[in-house]
């Protein structure tokens, strides 16, 4: 008896080393980690007593490496914790964020090397994320990953909000489809890109986002990507299992790692109401807190610039059309003549200068205001730029005396032409030169393939470029919004000169043939999660041959969109794009761009379904204003909400910049209309948004 009493504790004591439980701290999810019987690592995520994860298997394979970290483990120790914390972002959609999490960190053991892993799992009321660490060990310590083998078992087949796996661009337009029909829509879903490469018809990127036939929405992504390649999820379409794909440097390895070291987490956030997943901190929450001690020089930015013209081909980047090549510091531009078409000359500037300060915009942007425009891309070309040279006709001290006289900051662009190298030799002197000329923030750009030739954009060399970058730029006091580098997962909170990213398909396509009118209304749920978008919003004039008589290109969007835009597409950067002419025809709705806050106190998600409609309220920081905005798909709708968030017993003055009823984005998109209102907290609205259409509010208290 006694015997049999020992025998059926130890496999009880078996049996809970090999199963351990998760809950969230409201108790609405519930992770589950084991091991199979081969000893190969596996977890399963269910959502109000709803599976959301099916059981799916974790490890890694190594290269050269027979065993690699797949199976074969035994648990040598499972640690159960709970962290409650609320801290304060630099800049934000609130002024406040809760992390708040319960956390098993399981220790394993590989039978045959005696290798060692923690898998670290953290769950959230909103979701799920864990990650790989390998702790210091003698029989573990340099190793190059050659495929993560990550799974993300579905549950059926979702609907999805999808773009195309590759390794260099994520600018598309999203495909909504089922997961069953990725393989036969990819080959459409890819578009054409000036540097480009898919590895599979199942392959899409993240952050992925999907809907249940039962109404369960599901966003795969990744946080704090760190030292690591960029993770791409491939689907198996038999099973729905999605497994991470890691992107390749040029000799077809993904990753070298060094232990002690870990993955970024792997992140799964789960809500059956849309609007939770775009009210989600936990991408943010998962990365280390403020590494720069002050923060003092991180301002938001409202900003004006020379830009739309070159994109439409209004105008041009480059100097001169004398020279079929230039090298820099032997090329003679005093001897060149001006081709009458460069944007980014002296007196051009000084009127977004002076329309800058006359409507209240921070900051000036200039792009091709350096020497190398007339032979940047394409070829290869390592010296490409070097950051600091002006044209002729760019007057660097006088504008920047110009600009200070008018309280204006000027902002710098460092377009790389993806010349890696070239970039970082040149990226202190670059640097302060800024500083020596009072900018304060760089739009930097990687166009094209990247060199060394062979790297890809989301590859852990690049990924450490980037961050490089930023770091650097602290060191400097630069604030940096990144254009084709690596897709944002909530490092701006480590470092919050991070102040936007493009990496996403922006406004300039709407000059390159036009993104699909829903656009809008799935970026917030797929590249926003991970952080703001520099999406370069305020476009007025919709038909760009009036720009361009070459270009036939038209912004698939209403005026009332493009408002909207400022409050939708959440960041602490905005411009105001469009040309100086076009907001002086209609300075009726470019008022409420003026008055339009970029960083708050709080937000409030009121109605939101992925590719058909988004409506947020926002109160601007340090006041008690509000900011209302609605983005609308392909078809006309009424949105609904109420004014409940305002406080109790108090008036206030709506002003509500809306569709016509006879507006269409493509029809008659700069139909709109204005009307003023006092409402309280009692108030409702029911509101026509146009297809491609929305509204936006702004909300003042009365006096």
């Amino acid at each position: 008896m006694k015997n049999l009493f020992l025998t059926a504790f130890i496999l009880l004591s078996n049996s809970i080393m090999q199963a351990q439980e998760l809950k969230s701290p409201e108790g609405k999810f519930v992770m589950q980690f084991s091991l199979l019987d081969d000893g190969t690592p596996t977890y399963n995520l269910t959502y109000k007593n709803k599976d959301v994860i099916k059981p799916s298997t974790l490890g890694l394979e190594l290269k050269d490496d027979k065993k690699s970290l797949l199976h074969d483990f035994i648990i040598l120790d499972a640690q159960q914790t709970s962290f409650d914390e609320t801290w304060k972002p630099i800049w934000g959609e609130v002024n406040k964020i809760r992390n708040h999490y319960n956390e098993l960190a399981v220790t394993l053991k590989q039978k045959e090397t005696e290798r060692l892993i923690i898998i670290r799992f953290r769950l959230f009321d909103d979701g799920l994320g864990f990650r790989y660490e390998f702790p210091t060990q003698k029989n573990l310590t340099y190793f190059i990953i050659k495929e993560e083998k990550t799974q993300f078992a579905m549950t059926g087949d979702h609907t999805a909000f999808w773009i195309p796996g590759d390794y260099d661009t994520q600018e598309y337009d999203y495909t909504q489809s089922k997961l069953s029909e990725i393989r036969g829509l990819s080959e459409k879903a890819f578009t054409e890109n000036v540097s480009q490469k898919s590895f599979s018809p199942t392959g899409v990127q993240t952050s992925l986002m999907m809907k249940s036939k039962e109404g369960i929405y599901i966003n795969l992504h990744e946080a704090a990507l760190i030292n690591y390649s960029c993770m791409h999820l491939n689907l198996d379409d038999k099973s729905m299992i999605f497994q991470s794909w890691l992107t390749p440097d040029a000799k077809g390895d993904k990753g070298y790692m060094q232990a002690p070291n870990f993955s970024p987490w792997r992140t799964i956030i789960v809500s059956d109401d849309a609007r939770e997943i775009l009210n989600s901190k936990m991408t943010l929450n998962l990365n280390e807190p403020c590494k720069i001690e002050d923060t003092s020089w991180i301002k938001p930015i409202k900003y004006v610039g020379v830009w739309w013209e070159m994109i439409t081909g209004k105008s041009s980047w480059a100097y001169t059309n004398d020279f079929p090549s230039v090298q820099l510091g032997i090329t003679d531009y005093s001897k060149a003549t001006p081709n009458k078409t460069h944007g980014a000359n002296t007196k051009h500037v000084k009127e977004y200068i002076d329309f800058a300060a006359l409507h209240g915009f921070n900051a000036v942007l200039v792009e091709g205001w350096n020497e190398g425009w007339e032979d940047w891309f394409g070829h290869s070309k390592d010296y490409v730029f070097d950051f600091v040279t002006p044209y002729p006709d760019f007057d660097v001290k006088g504008i920047q005396a110009y600009a200070k006289s008018k309280g204006v900051k000027m902002m710098m662009h460092h377009e790389t032409s993806s010349s890696v190298r070239n970039y970082e030799r040149h990226m202190d002197k670059a640097y302060q030169f800024m500083k020596d000329n009072g900018y304060d923030s760089v739009k930097s750009g990687y166009v094209g393939d990247i060199l060394p030739s062979g790297e890809n954009h989301y590859n852990q060399w690049s990924v450490n470029h980037y961050q490089y970058a930023i770091e650097k730029a602290a060191d400097y006091k630069i604030m940096v919004n990144a254009h084709e580098a690596i897709r944002p997962t909530g490092i701006s909170r480590t470092y919050p000169n991070l102040i936007g990213n493009e990496s996403a398909r922006g406004t300039e396509y709407q000059a390159f043939g036009g993104s699909k009118p829903n656009h809008v209304t799935i970026l917030p749920f797929t590249r926003l999660i991970g952080g703001p978008m520099d999406y370069t919003p305020g476009i007025f004039e919709m038909d760009i041959s009036k720009l361009n008589p070459d270009n036939k290109s038209h912004v698939n969007s209403t005026i009332a969109n493009q408002l909207a835009l400022y409050v939708t597409m959440y960041s602490p950067l905005q411009m105001a794009a469009d040309l100086i002419e076009h907001y002086n025809a209609f300075p009726d709705a470019f008022q409420f761009i003026k008055d339009v806050a970029v960083d708050w106190d709080e937000s409030k998600y009121l109605e939101a379904e992925p590719g058909n409609y988004i409506t947020v309220a926002r109160k601007a920081k340090g006041t008690n204003n509000w900011f209302v905005g609605n983005v609308n798909g392909d078809n006309s709708r009424t949105s609904t909400i109420n004014f409940d968030f305002l406080d109790k017993g108090k008036k206030y003055t709506a002003i509500i910049y809306a569709d016509a009823k006879d507006a269409h984005y493509k029809t008659n998109p700069q139909a709109y209309t204005i009307t003023k209102s006092t409402i309280t907290n009692k108030s409702k609205l029911s509101q026509l948004s146009a297809p491609g259409g929305g509204y936006a509010i702004s909300i003042v208290e009365s006096k």
